[in-house]
């Protein structure tokens, strides 16, 4: 094993791009696209690939990384919490999470929190609370509990979840799904509230549409939504993994609208870029469905992660990344309307999270993100028609600047 190390390590020294991309198409799952770039090194907003070149990261791991690339204090962080002890079961507690726990209630305004890793964990542990909280606390028939949710939603890629997506590419092939979901248009609150049953035990939404394409609802939808549920009786629960912990100005995107939902699901930013770390916060009456043995997650709440975590949300307000988010998105935002070109649709998102729209009779936004690849600009394009913009919430006006001199060569060019 120590030759083949050895001999591995010396091999890396050599390679190129091309050789990277060979060897993870020949060894890897072919489950994503990725633009043609090989990158190794990252710093603040800033990225380098194996040739040195240097990139601006205008989506941030998909507001994954929010506080920047290997943030020193957050690197520090990890580095002493692995140093004590960055794993145990959760058969004991540690020292760690209960501060983890109460930092992200306190922050969200929830009264219990259960952490898991991914923010596809944390939306099917949601999906576990309100059916319980359905048969245990509503008194819905065993097995009859239906869910909400809303069309073109994107909560991730399990089979349970995959089977409400309105998006055909991301089911084919991988039937039968789970049953107990109805989908209504997004932002639509009239149909929303016809699709309500006796055994309705709760809706699931985005506050706003990332995968989507950034797609904002009309102005007060969720504020009608959260009445409805009240009215009803049935639980209201927000997915801000993409979405939250200062993305769009504010810590969570409801807040938008002065909504406090039943739950809020929390993913991405929450681990600083460095780890992953998730979980489901919400109000006593409905966390209280579980009792141990119910849920759990080796990984979840583990010291390392927990302690990640708490950096990260006290970074948040020392750094006053939700004020940033507000000023340097609304920046962002009047320099693309700036750019006078005939292959941008529409422009819309809010903080720094941003659609450009792309006029498919002119251009693929595939097309778009390569080419401003080529110039050193990092983005994602979703649909085949909207780029999305998401850069680390530390961004300042000279970067979004040296960003925008590439954006704009790219969408005027004949």
């Amino acid at each position: 094993m120590e030759g083949f190390a050895a001999t591995t390590t010396a091999r890396s020294r050599m390679m190129e791009s091309q050789d990277y991309m060979d060897l993870e198409d020949r060894w890897g799952a072919h489950n994503y696209h990725p633009l043609p770039v090989v990158l190794c090194r990252g710093e603040g907003v800033w990225l380098w690939d194996v040739t040195g070149k240097k990139y601006l990261d205008m989506m941030s791991a998909y507001s994954a990384v929010s506080h920047g690339h290997s943030h020193p204090r957050l690197v520090s962080t990890m580095i002493d919490q692995v140093n004590r002890l960055a794993m145990c079961s959760r058969a004991y507690h540690n020292d760690v999470m209960p501060r983890f726990l109460e930092t992200v209630c306190k922050m969200t305004g929830m009264d219990r929190m259960l952490p898991m890793n991914t923010g596809a964990e944390a939306v099917e542990t949601a999906i576990k609370a309100v059916r319980r909280w359905g048969y245990q606390v509503k008194g819905i028939p065993t097995d009859q509990a239906e869910i909400i949710v809303t069309s073109q939603n994107f909560h991730g890629r399990t089979i349970g979840i995959i089977s409400f997506s309105s998006d055909k590419d991301y089911q084919k092939g991988f039937g039968p799904f789970l049953a107990g979901f109805k989908s209504v248009p997004f932002g639509d609150a009239i149909a929303l509230e016809k699709a309500i049953t006796p055994n309705t035990c709760a809706v699931l939404t985005e506050p706003i549409q990332g995968e989507a394409g950034i797609v904002m609802p009309p102005k007060g939808w969720l504020k009608q939504v959260s009445a409805i549920c009240k009215k009803n009786n049935v639980m209201l629960v927000v997915d801000e993994v993409q979405s939250g912990l200062g993305r769009t100005g504010k810590i969570l995107a409801c807040e938008h609208e002065d909504v406090s939902p039943d739950a809020v699901i929390l993913g991405k930013a929450l681990g600083g870029g460095l780890f992953p770390v998730s979980g489901v916060a919400g109000k006593r009456h409905l966390m209280d469905v579980f009792n141990p043995g119910s849920h759990g997650s080796t990984f979840g709440g583990n010291p390392l992660g927990a302690a990640i975590a708490i950096k990260a949300l006290e970074l948040l307000e020392e750094d006053q990344l939700c004020e940033r988010s507000q000023e340097m998105g609304a920046y962002l935002t009047k320099q693309l309307q700036s750019i006078d070109s005939k292959m941008v649709k529409d422009i819309r998102g809010i903080g720094l999270w941003i659609g450009l729209e792309i006029n498919p009779k002119i251009a693929a936004a595939r097309q778009i993100c390569e080419k401003l690849a080529k110039l050193g600009v990092l983005s994602k394009e979703t649909h085949e028609t909207v780029v999305r913009l998401a850069p680390p919430l530390v961004i300042t006006k000279e970067e979004i600047d040296w960003g925008i001199n590439r954006i704009r060569q790219v969408l005027t060019e004949s």
